[in-house]
């Protein structure tokens, strides 16, 4: 899921857009659908959508990483769905659903958001159109991403599924090593931060990885990606089956 090849495209403030959605439109329809974008700056742990609210707005990441997470009674937190550059946060709203399910907040910073107000949105992709097209196979390319992540989940160990993250987390920025406090990481993985400590070291040891004080840098990927369970592979080729 890295950031398209082709020309590149600016945003009002002067920056590059690097949301793989947007990149993917004309230049007659992205100039349309950029007028009504604005740049929000968030900080790590922000909540950008919580649990139950009314959405407002939907979000569009040129960079970073988003965590969609469910909380049950008992206070337990876990991940339902990962977001970065390549897609959008609130896509619930496209089929019409204005209430939050479950709390959106950024894990990893890596660039502002793009804004849209949900009037704004579903007037957009409420006529035929390459706008709607785009937000319509990111729908389906979530779903999938979701189906394979709950196999995941319940068929592969900590270990593999540990890489699948890290290497979607490189896909999502653009740098080898980011910030990813390892309570996210848990979150992330479903499983209790000293397992993930457990987990680090040994990618360390290994010299996959070397983490320091929440930073994380990838020394490996092709060994990283060898390590990692078939997931990874499976949600890129949707994406790319997809168009996306």
């Amino acid at each position: 899921m890295r950031a398209p090849r082709g020309p590149t495209r600016y945003l009002p403030d002067g920056s590059a857009m690097r949301n793989r959605l947007l990149a993917l439109l004309s230049k007659r329809d992205y100039e349309r659908v950029v007028e009504h974008l604005r740049l929000k700056r968030v900080v790590t742990g922000d909540t950008i959508h919580a649990d139950g609210s009314r959405i407002t707005e939907v979000y569009f990441p040129n960079g970073g990483v988003f965590s969609v997470t469910n909380q049950m009674r008992d206070g337990a937190l876990v991940e339902v769905a990962t977001i970065g550059r390549e897609g959008m946060l609130g896509v619930g709203a496209f089929f019409g659903d204005r209430t939050a399910a479950g709390r959106t907040f950024q894990q990893v910073p890596n660039g502002p958001l793009l804004t849209m107000t949900v009037a704004r949105f579903i007037k957009e992709t409420a006529a035929p159109g390459p706008f709607r097209d785009v937000i319509g196979a990111y729908a389906q390319a979530n779903l999938l991403q979701i189906m394979q992540s709950a196999a995941c989940n319940a068929l592969h160990d900590v270990q593999q599924r540990c890489c699948r993250r890290l290497l979607q987390t490189h896909d999502r920025v653009d740098d080898d090593e980011f910030a990813l406090k390892q309570e996210f990481l848990a979150v992330m993985l479903g499983v209790h931060r000293p397992t993930v400590t457990v987990v680090l070291r040994a990618l360390q040891r290994d010299g996959l990885i070397s983490t320091r004080y929440g930073r994380i840098r990838i020394l490996h990927r092709k060994r990283l990606e060898a390590a990692a369970c078939e997931c990874h592979e499976v949600i890129r080729d949707h994406y790319a089956r997809l168009g996306l």
